[in-house]
């Protein structure tokens, strides 16, 4: 606070909340990277240049790096930014972009409007990074740039700091990386008692004192995702998301409260193939028009020998076996891609053991259709018939990143699954097939006298789907 009110900087509460977590980056053990904002009008660049000036003025002779999304008037608005913030602070701003403190520290004000124009900053050393609207850049292009994150100044510990709201390409990485853990924390440890080597401070323009009437009042009458992203900072929402109308607290339910009773309620269970990408596969069930994802078995960069046991312990833990499944449904590039040189396609290494497929319909137009009509519409009063237990952990987090094709509005964008497998339509697609063969399934006879047992022996060999 003395740093503060010496160099007369003003920061409001929830500045100061991230301004703590960032000095915690001193510490041995503390973290590394500090995360701030969320919504729109929460005092984001303000608090990212307070950040690094109070770094440079408490450290003589350190590098620090400012990338900022924007075009040719970058350097004109960093200088007008910096005059309100560093208003007490002694600094020479130079013409090439850099701003000078009278300890030797710098700040390098860097620009990107595509991602390849971070690729001019990478091979250098900087002691502090911030980068603003963090989301507009890839994981693999942020990873590019934590590498020049570094310094062999004694007594420093290099760290970032980021800013930015909800939606975009780096949405699903900087959730995954950042906000999560903050939310965990939240609930296993009590706010402000976050572990591990990242912070995250939410802030809405109701946290900023500053911001005119006129600008909350536009956000307030927006509606829809950009309210809910650009006002409340919801990262369970993005730009352009398709499902809207997905509510977590309601369509996800615990295990126990899944209406699921082997033998006598329908499943079925469907595939999604990739390898590099994740191999998706759904146990799902039927009970009074109502579809329920049960378990989810999900993992890349195995092969089909190791999935088949993945998937068979899936169902065992419900006590399903194979020959209880009304079908198993897979996408059709299953039964097409070759998956040795032997030329058998993925099905019939499935089929190998003991797992029969039947092609999906994988419609994309129509399973998206479908699922945004199960999920129906809490808002409106329409109840929905399409439930997810907590143990599908990646179709949770892939329905709410979904956003529209910007080609066909009524397809799904196709997306696909970071080196380090965050994001991704994998989940999504493995699901849809499920949902889509729910309307087609056909309940097997029963053997007279053991209503709870379905008769096997009406069911066919390979190639037949199951019940069939």
């Amino acid at each position: 606070m003395a740093q503060l009110l010496g160099a007369g900087i003003v920061l409001q509460e929830r500045q100061l909340v991230a301004t703590a977590a960032a000095f915690s980056c001193d510490y041995e053990g503390g973290p590394t990277e500090v995360g701030y904002g969320g919504a729109r009008g929460g005092g984001k660049s303000h608090w990212g240049l307070a950040q690094l000036a109070l770094d440079c003025l408490r450290y003589p002779g350190l590098t620090c790096l400012c990338l900022r999304k924007v075009g040719k008037a970058n350097k004109q608005n960093f200088n007008e930014l910096r005059l309100k913030v560093l208003r007490g602070v002694s600094t020479r701003f130079l013409q090439e972009g850099v701003l000078l403190f009278g300890n030797g520290s710098k700040i390098i004000l860097g620009h990107f409007q595509n991602e390849s124009d971070v690729d001019a900053y990478l091979g250098l050393e900087y002691d502090v990074i911030l980068v603003e609207e963090a989301t507009t850049l890839s994981a693999s292009k942020y990873k590019m740039i934590r590498t020049c994150n570094r310094s062999s100044k004694a007594g420093w510990r290099p760290r970032m700091y980021t800013t930015t709201n909800p939606g975009g390409v780096g949405h699903a990485w900087y959730k995954a990386a950042l906000v999560q853990p903050h939310r965990q924390a939240g609930k296993m440890l009590g706010l402000g008692h976050q572990k591990g080597p990242t912070r995250f401070v939410p802030a809405t323009v109701y946290d900023n004192g500053f911001v005119n009437r006129e600008y909350t009042a536009t956000l307030e009458g927006l509606s829809g995702w950009m309210k809910k992203a650009w006002l409340d900072g919801d990262w369970d929402v993005a730009a352009g998301q398709f499902f809207t109308n997905w509510r977590a607290p309601v369509h996800v339910l615990k295990p126990s409260d899944i209406p699921f009773v082997p033998g006598f309620t329908r499943s079925w269970a469907s595939l999604d193939y990739g390898f590099t990408h994740y191999t998706a596969a759904y146990l799902l069930c039927e009970s009074d028009g109502i579809v329920y994802f049960v378990d989810e078995h999900a993992e890349r960069q195995w092969l089909p020998q190791r999935h088949g046991p993945g998937i068979q312990n899936m169902l065992g833990r419900h006590q399903v076996s194979l020959p209880q499944l009304d079908t198993f449904v897979a996408g059709r590039d299953v039964f097409a891609v070759k998956g040795s040189e032997s030329g058998r396609t993925i099905a019939d290494q499935y089929e190998a053991m003991g797992m029969y497929f039947s092609p999906a319909d994988d419609d994309r137009i129509s399973g998206a259709g479908e699922i945004l009509h199960r999920l129906g519409d809490i808002d409106a009063g329409i109840e929905p018939t399409l439930y997810v237990s907590e143990r599908c952990a990646r179709f949770i987090e892939s329905i709410p990143s979904l956003e529209h094709d910007p080609h066909v509005p009524e397809k799904v964008r196709k997306v696909d699954t970071d080196d380090d497998g965050i994001g991704g339509d994998d989940a999504y697609d493995g699901g849809r097939y499920g949902v889509m063969a729910a309307g087609k399934l056909v309940l097997p006879p029963l053997v007279s006298g053991a209503a709870s047992q379905p008769d096997i022996t009406r069911w066919k060999p390979a190639h037949q789907p199951y019940g069939r």
